[in-house]
């Protein structure tokens, strides 16, 4: 990253498709459930509750959510347009910000450069509608994603921290 060519732009972002909504909620309900778990102390079942009504209250019309991007990673070339990922993302509307919410690489195709050929096509795709920052949470225990995006040229802003008390 940082190097014209360092990069091969191997992926490039398409908007996700109504059917494959299913498949991107099949691994983010169960995923984002587990996150709630160990960071909140909550039991399995509870999380998963909370985090059906949550993407339920975010994303309440799927694909079609207005004011959210849900788009899916697809290597170049690939005749197929299979998603080797997803990225969902919520540009501001009339700011210079794109948060992301979300961004997964299917465990099949992890380790081959398409996380950060992503973000590079993230880069791209919103400077084109004037966007100039992006922005994430990342969990404090997932140091792979850290290493990436402080590879990638993002830079920690804050640190989030809760303490459990009575009951």
């Amino acid at each position: 990253l940082g190097h014209a060519g360092e990069i091969d732009h191997m992926i490039h972002l398409r908007d996700m498709q109504s059917g494959e909504f299913a498949d991107f909620i099949a691994y983010f309900i169960p995923d984002y459930a587990e996150e709630i778990s160990a960071n909140y102390d909550e039991d399995i079942g509870a999380a998963r509750a909370r985090a059906e009504r949550e993407v339920k209250a975010d994303l309440p019309l799927g694909v079609e959510t207005p004011g959210q991007a849900l788009l899916c990673m697809v290597r170049d070339g690939d005749e197929t347009d299979s998603p080797v990922g997803y990225l969902w993302c919520k540009p501001e509307a009339a700011g210079k910000t794109v948060f992301i919410s979300e961004f997964y690489v299917l465990p099949g195709h992890r380790g081959k450069g398409y996380a950060k050929s992503a973000l590079i096509a993230l880069e791209a795709k919103f400077a084109e509608t004037g966007h100039r920052e992006a922005r994430l949470r990342v969990a404090a225990d997932n140091e792979k994603a850290q290493r990436l995006y402080l590879a990638a040229g993002y830079r920690a802003t804050g640190i989030n921290m809760r303490k459990s008390f009575g009951g």
